[in-house]
């Protein structure tokens, strides 16, 4: 059997404290907000329905048709 080194042996004791204390550190996450208000949801769909009506307006205004 393969003898463990000195330095190898404590990097992992290290490691392995740095591990576990982490895992014990984590704090509870905060009660949910309140939820949203009803509404109609302006997403990016709509947004770029807008954009590609806007382009499209300008376009025929220039070409003149």
């Amino acid at each position: 059997m393969a003898q463990i080194n000195k330095k190898t042996l404590l990097c992992l004791v290290v490691l392995a404290v740095a591990f576990l204390t982490e895992t014990h550190a984590q704090i509870t996450p905060p009660p949910p907000g309140p939820p949203a208000p009803p509404g109609f949801p302006i997403d990016a769909g709509l947004v770029g329905v807008l954009a590609a009506g806007l382009l499209y307006g300008i376009r025929k205004k220039v070409k003149g048709n």
